[in-house]
């Protein structure tokens, strides 16, 4: 799966995946438990990958601290999101250099809450595979030189001619008569 249809919606626990789109908002549903709800427009809605967490020197997206903690864990759940704040810091102080100045508590419960919910449900895995793929086809593309594609000449009909048809009662002249005004 593609971790750009993931969502978190303010007021709702958990993250989400984009269904469909209806004319009034979005429809998602859960990743945990796949129950489908309405999503409308006055809701505030942030993708997965808008997300980034602060860092002593530039912002780092959300998706990059995941790849670095997935390969910290070696693809297993990380801390619960439940422990205590100093535990969750130092844990990801091994990981990352946030900001711990910028970057909350409550920050940090959510982005391990989060990760052990997408480990759960394999979506991180299965994006790193893609990512090799995507490689290996963009490297295959540079070695293989595709034929240049010429279009197909045009094919020049002749064009129908038709005399104009011409009907009996037209043929007959009138003589036109003067009117009376009276």
């Amino acid at each position: 799966m593609n971790i750009t249809s993931i969502i978190s919606i303010t007021g709702k626990p958990g993250l989400h995946k984009i269904v469909s789109q209806t004319k009034n908002g979005l429809i998602a549903e859960s990743i945990e438990d796949g129950k489908r709800f309405p999503v409308y427009a006055s809701e505030k809605v942030s993708a997965i990958e808008d997300i980034s967490i602060y860092t002593k020197t530039d912002d780092m997206p959300l998706v990059e601290v995941y790849q670095k903690l997935y390969k910290k864990t070696a693809g297993k759940a990380a801390i619960d999101h439940k422990a205590k704040p100093e535990e969750l810091q130092s844990f990801l102080k091994e990981v990352v250099d946030f900001d711990e100045e910028r970057v909350y508590n409550s920050d940090l419960k959510k982005l391990f809450q989060w990760f052990n919910i997408l480990i759960k449900a394999d979506l991180l895995k299965e994006e790193e595979k893609e990512e090799k793929s995507t490689k290996k086809a963009t490297a295959d593309k540079k070695d293989a030189k595709a034929p240049k594609k010429v279009a197909p000449a045009k094919k020049v009909t002749a064009k129908k001619t038709t005399t104009p048809k011409t009907s009996k009662a037209k043929a007959t002249t009138k003589t036109a008569t003067p009117s009376k005004k009276g």
